[in-house]
């Protein structure tokens, strides 16, 4: 037997409470890094991506990560406030918040609520209203794909910075490793009459 629809809605607001909206994640993030990320502070149940048909590929993403309980998300997202989130061993800067209803494409229809959509007529008052909200809904379209592109920019000069860091660490790891393996460590302990330790 099927639950009703109160408590089908109840169920989905109780996962609502679970979830962490999280913002401006690259677009090299796959399910499985996002899940690694956030199971270091809890358990992850599931990880679902928010398309964006608005805007190209190489955007930054948003996602919903479903935790196992509302104590776990509140926690993240406390922690978030204060550290970056590292992702495949480099911080990333990520926003993290409580997730809202509106963000679920396959919530369930509220108990009780009622939609009406109707076609406003050029003579009626609301219409200038209406064609109004749909100059403002593009001119608010055109200025978020525009901050979006700028932080696309400024997630790859950050990942490519931090590529250079870890090359250049490696670099000098490498330095280290053949002066002690080629002997020049040993000549230099001789030299300056010092002892090394391992």
């Amino acid at each position: 037997m099927g639950n009703s629809p109160e408590e089908e809605y109840d169920a989905f607001l109780e996962k609502v409470k679970r979830t962490i909206y999280v913002d401006n994640l690259s677009p090299q993030v796959t399910e499985s890094v996002l899940k690694a990320a956030f199971n270091q502070f809890g358990n992850v149940s599931s990880v679902q991506f928010i398309p964006n048909y608005f805007e190209s590929k190489n955007m930054p993403q948003s996602a919903l990560v479903i935790m196992e309980n509302p104590k776990q998300a509140r926690e993240i997202i406390g922690q978030m406030e204060n550290y970056c989130l590292m992702i495949l061993g480099m911080p990333r800067p990520v926003r993290a918040q409580p997730a809202k209803v509106e963000m679920f494409d396959d919530r369930p229809r509220k108990p009780g609520r009622k939609i009406v959509c109707r076609w406003v007529d050029p003579t009626e008052p609301d219409f200038e209203v209406a064609k109004k909200i749909k100059n403002l809904v593009r001119k608010h379209a055109a200025e978020a794909s525009l901050v979006l592109e700028h932080q696309r920019g400024e997630e790859e000069k950050l990942a490519n910075q931090q590529s250079e860091t870890l090359k250049g660490h490696y670099r000098k790891y490498e330095l280290l490793d053949s002066v002690l393996d080629d002997g020049t460590a040993k000549h230099l302990e001789r030299y300056y009459n010092m002892k090394l330790t391992d």
